[in-house]
């Protein structure tokens, strides 16, 4: 880089620096009072079942609620590439949860990621998606949250490194990549893609397993819903609007539903971070609420994507190792064609969790296991056991190579490398 392009870029991070600067210190804590217009009213049961149910949707005890302790109190470690963050105490206890705090407070949170005392929030805690959600979802399930029991349990420095660390580059950070606004529905669309639009985008938060991100972690909204790695999870969230993926336009509504109810339907089934979303989240929504959701991620457009090419011989028949392998560990469940067994094991001929690009689920699965979620629907799930310990990375890639070229399938072939790379990683 030249003398000149140098100093054009330090030109422009010093402008940056001092505009995220004016931008925070001219946002600073608010000063707004809890009876501000708006504000929320005096709790009742239905106002707190209200809050309890959206706290659901949105997933939010997962987070905030470590192994093995209190419901909510805060102290999980999330891994990000940028150090480890802990959430915080939600509990009504004055001096370490959210006891002195106003629904002003609260909602200032949600929309502009901003706690109490002005300071900004980390982008850990989605607020990014969860500024779309209302003041009046906002209230309630503030209303739930100082309902539950207090429980002192001191928040937990996060341990970012430098400069991720520092409210500055939080203020750059949000310069660049973030903007409050409340959901606006869409008047050309019915009122389930709408309620559907505003239970993905806001409190479900879809996009932040289901986009790709930058590599300051920020989401592209012109990539919505494509897919993505799960930074420090090792798994990939497949895209919600790619045909070869996860994208449901040839889905039926009822299948939609029942996947996000169960965790199964017909062929598919959720293993991995998904799982836990149905565990903890959807299999606990309403009807109609699954129902908007499963209109709007069925009206994503689907890319016209080319046919898939022709494979060589080699490829297309498998190695003679691969197929031995499949006969003695996986025939007994998944069929000797790969057909499955409907309501137990999944197909894996035509399966688009087998087929697409990404190969890091089929790794992480065939190593480490697969479960689905014991939802209400579907109590007794049939599960994966782990190979980790049977088969070397050499065996691993030889059976998944075999997999996504029999039967019809007709994937790429799975390195020795892609195996090693998930090896020692257990999948969070």
């Amino acid at each position: 880089m030249s003398r000149r392009s140098r100093g054009a870029v330090f030109i422009v991070l010093v402008a940056l620096v001092v505009a995220a600067g004016l931008w925070w210190w001219r946002a600073g804590p608010s000063q707004a009072p809890a009876s501000l217009p708006g504000a929320a009213p005096q709790p009742n049961a239905s106002r707190i079942a209200q809050g309890a149910y959206l706290a659901r949707a949105g997933n939010c005890m997962l987070c905030h609620t470590p192994t093995g302790g209190a419901p909510y109190a805060g102290g999980r470690a999330i891994e990000t590439p940028f150090g480890t963050v802990y959430s915080s105490n939600l509990t009504p206890d004055r001096e370490t949860g959210i006891g002195t705090w106003t629904s002003v407070d609260f909602w200032r949170a949600m929309h502009e990621g901003r706690s109490k005392d002005g300071r900004l929030l980390v982008p850990a805690f989605p607020y990014t998606s969860f500024t779309q959600v209302s003041q009046d979802d906002a209230d309630a399930l503030f209303a739930y949250l100082r309902s539950l029991p207090a429980v002192r349990q001191p928040n937990r420095p996060h341990a970012l490194r430098w400069p991720y660390d520092s409210q500055l580059a939080l203020a750059a950070w949000r310069t660049l990549y973030f903007k409050p606004t409340v959901f606006q529905g869409d008047p050309a669309r019915d009122a389930d893609w709408n309620r559907g639009a505003y239970l993905v985008r806001g409190l479900g938060h879809c996009s932040t397993c289901h986009t790709t991100r930058n590599l300051l972690g920020a989401v592209d909204d012109r990539l919505d819903l494509s897919g993505g790695p799960m930074p420090m999870q090792n798994w990939y969230a497949p895209s919600l609007v790619r045909a070869s993926e996860a994208g449901l336009g040839d889905w039926t509504i009822e299948a939609i539903v029942q996947l996000l109810q169960t965790g199964v339907s017909g062929s598919a089934s959720v293993i991995g971070p998904m799982a836990e979303v149905v565990l903890h989240s959807t299999q606990h929504l309403t009807e109609p609420d699954l129902r908007a959701i499963a209109v709007y991620l069925q009206s994503l457009s689907q890319d016209k994507e080319p046919p898939l090419p022709e494979r060589n011989a080699a490829v297309a028949t498998g190695s003679a190792m691969g197929a031995d392998i499949y006969d003695k560990q996986c025939a007994s469940c998944h069929g000797d064609n790969g057909q499955g067994v409907a309501g137990a094991y999944p197909a894996l001929a035509g399966n688009r969790a087998v087929t697409m690009a990404n190969t890091a689920n089929l790794v992480q699965v065939v190593l480490h296991g697969g479960f689905a979620p014991a939802t209400q629907g579907h109590p007794r799930p049939f599960g994966m056991p782990p190979y980790k310990l049977e088969l070397d990375d050499r065996s691993v890639a030889a059976v998944l190579t075999h997999i996504r070229s029999a039967w019809g399938n007709r994937a790429d072939p799975v390195r020795e490398l892609d195996v090693s790379r998930y090896r020692g990683t257990a999948p969070q």
